[in-house]
């Protein structure tokens, strides 16, 4: 998946909670939150430092992290599923430090091949072999 492919699947599936997100679906939008975060705070200083000299509030960077946050979540949470986890495991989001390393070391395993209780992979082997010597993989690596 690319990374307009990623942002496109995440606004999309704003609320979906149910299916499963491969691994560059998931870490092309959290780069998406990066780049997009660090855009409309250079917009928000730009804008409003000219009128102010102390810069109380950022309202385009409030907007942009409101505007993201459920997609966000939704996105992790099919992240989960695609390693067959229950997606109520991002609740360890809120156990300081240790909870946040758990998920990222499971957000970056490989997903599950083939059906789980969450539905179908979204990587399927590929169809082609690339080469001699090479064997069937997926694309997720």
């Amino acid at each position: 998946m690319s990374f307009a492919q990623a942002i496109a699947s995440g606004f999309a599936n704003y609320v979906n909670f149910t299916g499963r997100a491969i691994r560059s679906e998931f870490w092309f939008w959290q780069l998406f939150l990066v780049v997009g975060g660090i855009a409309v705070e250079i917009l928000d200083v730009a804008l409003y430092a000219l009128v102010s000299h102390t810069l109380t509030f950022s309202p385009l960077t409030d907007l942009f992290w409101f505007g993201t946050l459920l997609p966000s979540v939704a996105v992790g949470v099919r992240r989960l599923h695609d390693i067959d986890r229950s997606g109520w495991w991002y609740l360890l989001m809120f156990v300081p430090l240790i909870g946040a390393i758990v998920l990222i070391v499971w957000w970056c395993k490989r997903g599950g091949k083939g059906y789980n209780r969450f539905g179908a992979d979204r990587l399927p082997a590929e169809a082609s072999l690339h080469g001699a010597g090479r064997s069937l993989h997926r694309a997720d690596s």
